[in-house]
C-alpha cells in the first residue's frame, strides 16, 4: 500500500480547484459556491466529458515532502484531470459540450490505491467522485456494506454513463443521487478513516456537527453518530442552537444510540414543581441585601416572566396564592415599619426598610399586572387604612415611597390592566387619594420614575369611572386643594372638564330635543 501511494499519477493538466485536507487529517469537500466560482476564472477550463483514452502526457514534475507533516490515514485529495487538454483526444460536440460545462466534477482520493468509487450527485450538477477503501465502508456504514454487498455479483458497470468521472468498470461504484449536501457527505467518509471521530470534531461548530450527525445516521455510520452525540453532550448549546440540537435528537430516542444524557439539560424526570422553585427565587430576591444585585434580578425575573407569558398565549400558569402571599407578607412588614417609625426619633435604617418593602411590592405589582392577576391587590391595597392612617404621622421623607404604590395603581386602571369593583375604586380613591395628594411634590422631585402627566391621567380615568354624584364629590374635593396647593397637587383639570359636560351641556341637550 505504501509503495502504491508513492507511486506518481500519471494525468492531463490537472484543473485547481480549492480542495483541501484538514490538518485533522480528513477532507474538507469545497462548497457549491466555491467550486462554481473556480469555473469562472478564466484560467480554468471547461470539465469536460470522458476521459483519458491510451493518451499518457509527460507525468508531473516531482514535489518535495515535509518530513514534519505526519502521514494521514485518510486518502488524499486529488483534482481531476482536464480532458481537452491533450491535443489528440475527441472534441465534443456543441450541445454536449455546453451541457457539460454547467457541471462541476470533483475527485477525491487516490484510484491506483482504491477498490470502490463513490459517486455523488448533488444539485445544481454537482458531482463528487470520492476513490476509496471497500473494507473500511463496510466496517463502519451499514448503508456502504449493504450496497457493497449487493454489487459484489455484478459487473461493477453501474458507474457507466454519467459522462466526466465516471469509474473504470472494474471497480465497484455505489452512487448517490439527489445528496443535499455533498460537502458533509464527503467529510462523513472521511470520518470513516478515524479511529476516534469525537476528537476530529473539536474544532466544528454545533450546527455543522448535526448536519455531520444527519448524514452519518443516513449511511449507518453509528460510530459517527455516536461521536456526534458525546461531542453534543459536552459542549454549550443555547436559543437557537438548543432548538435545532433538540429537534436533531428527539426522534434518535427510539433507537439505541443514548441521547438521554442530552435530553436532560433540558428535562428532568425528578424536577420539584416550578411553582416551589420561584417561591424560593422571588424569596431570595425579596430578601436580597445589596441593593443593585437586587434591581438587577428583579429587572431580570420580571422580564423573564413577560416572555413566559407571552409564550403560552397570556394565560398564567403561576399560582395567584404564591404572589398574593408575597404580597400579604410585604404588607405585615411594612404596617410593623410604619408602627416604629411613628416614634420621635428612628434610625435611618428604618426608613431605608420602607423604601425596599415599597420596592418589593412595587414589583410584585408588576407581576400581577403581567399576569393579569392584579384587581384583588387594589382591593388589598384599598383596605389598608391602618398603613393611610399612620402615613400622615411620619415624616414625608421616610413615606413618600408608599404612594408609588398608590399613584402605579391608578395608572393600571386608567390603562385597564385592572378591573376592580366600583365600590373598590372607590373606597382607593377615599383612602389613598389625600396621602398621595400630600407626597406629590416629593414624588416629583425625588422619584426618577415619576410620570407626572400619566398618573394624573390615571387618578383622573379612575374618578371618571364612578357614578356622576361620586365625580362630583371627588373633583369638588380636588379642586379646593388644587386652588391652595397649585403644581404640588395633582392636576386633574381634563377629568374635570368631561365631568362638567356631563352635568351642565348634555341636560341641556337633552331638554331642547325634548323640546324640539
Amino acid at each position: 500500500m505504501e509503495e502504491s501511494r508513492a507511486k506518481r499519477v500519471e494525468a492531463a493538466r490537472m484543473r485547481t480547484v480549492p480542495i483541501a485536507v484538514t490538518p485533522e487529517g480528513f477532507w474538507c469537500c469545497p462548497s457549491p459556491a466555491a467550486l462554481h466560482k473556480s469555473l469562472k476564472n478564466p484560467h480554468h477550463h471547461g470539465g469536460g466529458g470522458g476521459g483519458g483514452g491510451n493518451h499518457k502526457p509527460p507525468p508531473p514534475p516531482q514535489q518535495k515532502t515535509t518530513p514534519s507533516a505526519p502521514p494521514s490515514r485518510a486518502p488524499s485529495v486529488q483534482n481531476e484531470p482536464v480532458a481537452g487538454d491533450a491535443t489528440d483526444e475527441p472534441q465534443p460536440q456543441p450541445a454536449e459540450a455546453e451541457a457539460e460545462r454547467h457541471k462541476i466534477c470533483v475527485g477525491f482520493g487516490q484510484p491506483e490505491t482504491s477498490d470502490v468509487t463513490v459517486m455523488l450527485y448533488g444539485k445544481e450538477g454537482i458531482a463528487v467522485r470520492m476513490s476509496v477503501h471497500g473494507d473500511v465502508l463496510r466496517r463502519s456504514s451499514a448503508f456502504f456494506a449493504e450496497k457493497l454487498s449487493s454489487s459484489s455479483s455484478s459487473s461493477g458497470s453501474d458507474g457507466h454513463g454519467h459522462g466526466y468521472g465516471s469509474p473504470p468498470a472494474t471497480v465497484p461504484c455505489v452512487e448517490i443521487h439527489d445528496c443535499d449536501d455533498a460537502e458533509i457527505y464527503v467529510e462523513t467518509v472521511g470520518l470513516m478513516y478515524c479511529d476516534e471521530a469525537k476528537h476530529k470534531l473539536l474544532k466544528q461548530n454545533v450546527s455543522r456537527v448535526l448536519r455531520i450527525m444527519k448524514v452519518a445516521e443516513s449511511l449507518g455510520f453509528h460510530a459517527c453518530v455516536k461521536s456526534c452525540l458525546d461531542y453534543l453532550e459536552a459542549v454549550p448549546w443555547v436559543g437557537e442552537e438548543e432548538d435545532n440540537v433538540v429537534s436533531s435528537i428527539r426522534h434518535l430516542q427510539s433507537k439505541a444510540y443514548g441521547v438521554s444524557p442530552l435530553l436532560k439539560r433540558i428535562t428532568s424526570d425528578n424536577l420539584k414543581s416550578p411553582t416551589d422553585t420561584l417561591a424560593h427565587i422571588m424569596e431570595m430576591v425579596l430578601k436580597s441585601t445589596d441593593d443593585r444585585a437586587r434591581r438587577e434580578m428583579k429587572a431580570l425575573v420580571l422580564n423573564l416572566l413577560k416572555d413566559h407569558n407571552h409564550c403560552t398565549d397570556g394565560s398564567s400558569d403561576i399560582s395567584s396564592e404564591l404572589l398574593y402571599s408575597s404580597c400579604q407578607g410585604c404588607l405585615d412588614r411594612l404596617r410593623l415599619l410604619f408602627s416604629e417609625a411613628t416614634v420621635p426619633e428612628f434610625s435611618v435604617e428604618l426608613t431605608r426598610q420602607i423604601t425596599l418593602e415599597t420596592d418589593n411590592l412595587l414589583w410584585l405589582v408588576e407581576i400581577l399586572v403581567n399576569q393579569r392577576i392584579c384587581d384583588d391587590f387594589v382591593a388589598l391595597w384599598a383596605n389598608q387604612s391602618e398603613i393611610a392612617g399612620l402615613h400622615g404621622k411620619l415624616s414625608v421623607a421616610s413615606r413618600h415611597t408608599v404612594s408609588c404604590i398608590t399613584a402605579r395603581l391608578f395608572v393600571g386602571i386608567g390603562r385597564g390592566e385592572m378591573l376592580p369593583s366600583k365600590n373598590t375604586r372607590l373606597l382607593l380613591l377615599r383612602v389613598w387619594l389625600q396621602p398621595l395628594i400630600d407626597d406629590y411634590s416629593w414624588l416629583q422631585c425625588s422619584c426618577r420614575s415619576f410620570d407626572r402627566k400619566l398618573v394624573e391621567e390615571g387618578i383622573g380615568q379612575t374618578i371618571l369611572t364612578l357614578p356622576l354624584e361620586d365625580q362630583r364629590s371627588m373633583l369638588l374635593a380636588w379642586l379646593g386643594r388644587f386652588l391652595k396647593l397649585g403644581d404640588d397637587c395633582p392636576n386633574l383639570q381634563r377629568a374635570f372638564e368631561v365631568w362638567w359636560r356631563r352635568t351642565f351641556v348634555r341636560p341641556y341637550v337633552s331638554q331642547a330635543r325634548c323640546g324640539g
